[in-house]
């Protein structure tokens, strides 16, 4: 391929996708694109989407609409633009999305990224193209690494995935429609990027997976658990910190929660996913555990880890949410004490079975209580966070922040920390005594000074 041309991916949702875009970026990069920060200065146009909700959905046709005008002015400049609509809508919509949106080129969903470079040619020919099956073949295995330098450009921080798809078919999600049943990578294979990512200066890196917990990968002794690969990971030099998100309660057995007690690099902080507090409607969404084996699970990592803090997600107005079943979501946020979490209204999925249900709950009581609950979530992160203030905390520092010396970086339990700090500190891990906690910050003083040099591999980020 002659030149260079530029690609623009634009990431929704959740944080797999994520790292699916920068390893479509990475293989693209292999085709002789380099990354275009802005739509309007690409060649390639890649929505990478999400389906989990319709809000989620109707804002991919809402930035359609304006790329086609982007679209039809690179045309009269005599410049040709593809655009590409990947990821979990483009898995279930598949040839009416291009039937919606004609200005769309290329439809594929998550299993097919390895095959970005063929599609893209046949797009090219000419051809309206939609690859929704599910490949045969390994996709990881088929995308480029990161080079060493896209990898430090990207920070001291990466996501890994390690386990795709669900089978859980809880009956308000269309995760197991879109991405497919529960598949695991093999530990070699994850091993070897982690070791890469170290190699480049990454020093935290969080296990992702629609259902991370269920990881059975292939071993070179049989089938790993997520245990016994975070064991693995913890060995690797370089890495001061793992992370792993999200997880299912029904999956979080001994061995895990023993490692939280005996891996110190595995942060004291857990997405856990209860998504109501009510056990009519735990059984009406198929969550396949109740109230009880929730708060087990939590009482058990507490006593393994006794620092540990959660976080996690919540549906409000799912079919036949009563005031009281809300009342008891409402009640498990507080018993829990969460850290943060993220809550939202219950929005009908096409094929999924809670859309079919002729109990759905009226719209203004979904505003009504998802405002109520956020002010819950938002009262016990707020109350959680001032009881950092006082403390010294390990801060593993990013970038710089906002002022001229400060440094931004990231408390063991996910917090932002803002502290005056040198450059050279990018990339470590330092005692920050926090001062002051803000509405989603926390502000400190570095508790000891430091005199050394940045790590050799983190060298060139400061230049």
């Amino acid at each position: 391929m002659s030149g260079t041309r530029k690609l623009h991916i634009k990431s929704y949702g959740c944080q797999m996708n994520v790292y699916d875009s920068q390893r479509m970026t990475d293989t693209m990069a292999r085709e002789g694109f380099v990354e275009a920060a802005a739509p309007e200065d690409a060649d390639l146009i890649v929505l990478n989407t999400c389906h989990i909700r319709e809000k989620a959905a109707e804002k991919v046709y809402s930035e359609l609409g304006r790329i086609r005008r982007l679209k039809e002015g690179a045309a009269r400049a005599g410049r040709k633009v593809v655009v590409a609509v990947a990821g979990c809508v483009a898995q279930a919509e598949g040839e009416e999305i291009i039937r919606r949106a004609p200005v769309v080129d290329l439809v594929f969903g998550p299993q097919n990224y390895h095959r970005l470079p063929d599609l893209l040619a046949r797009a090219e020919r000419g051809a309206k193209v939609v690859d929704t099956e599910f490949a045969v073949e390994d996709k990881f295995a088929a995308l480029a690494p990161a080079s060493r330098a896209a990898t430090r450009a990207r920070g001291v921080t990466a996501f890994v995935t390690v386990q795709e798809g669900c089978d859980k078919f809880c009956t308000f999600c269309v995760v197991p429609y879109t991405r497919g049943a529960e598949v695991s990578r093999p530990v070699a294979r994850i091993v070897a990027e982690v070791e890469r990512l170290a190699d480049a200066g990454v020093r935290e890196v969080t296990l992702i997976g629609q259902n991370v917990n269920a990881y059975h990968g292939e071993g070179p002794d049989g089938a790993w658990t997520l245990a016994r690969l975070l064991h693995r990971l913890a060995g690797i030099d370089g890495i001061a910190r793992l992370r792993y998100a999200t997880s299912h309660p029904r999956d979080m057995d001994a061995a895990l929660i023993a490692a939280h007690r005996d891996l110190a690099v595995l942060m004291p902080q857990l997405h856990l996913p209860v998504q109501s507090g009510s056990d009519r409607i735990l059984a009406v969404m198929n969550r396949r555990h109740t109230r009880s084996d929730y708060l087990d699970v939590i009482a058990r990592l507490k006593a393994a880890r006794p620092d540990m803090a959660f976080s996690s997600d919540f549906i409000v107005g799912s079919p036949g949410e009563t005031e009281a079943d809300f009342a008891a979501t409402l009640a498990i946020v507080g018993e829990v004490g969460y850290a943060g979490a993220f809550s939202f209204k219950y929005s009908p999925r096409p094929g999924t079975p809670a859309a079919e249900r002729d109990d759905q709950v009226d719209d203004d009581a979904k505003v009504e209580r998802l405002a109520r609950l956020q002010a819950e979530i938002d009262r016990h992160q707020a109350a959680f966070n001032e009881t950092c203030v006082g403390r010294t905390l390990d801060v593993l520092f990013e970038k710089p922040g906002r002022l001229p010396g400060q440094l931004v970086g990231r408390s063991p339990y996910l917090q932002p920390v803002q502290a005056m700090a040198p450059a050279s500190l990018i990339g470590e891990v330092v005692a920050v005594a926090i001062t002051r906690a803000g509405s989603n910050s926390l502000f400190g003083e570095v508790a000891r000074p430091f005199a050394h040099e940045p790590a050799p591999a983190l060298a060139s980020l400061e230049s």
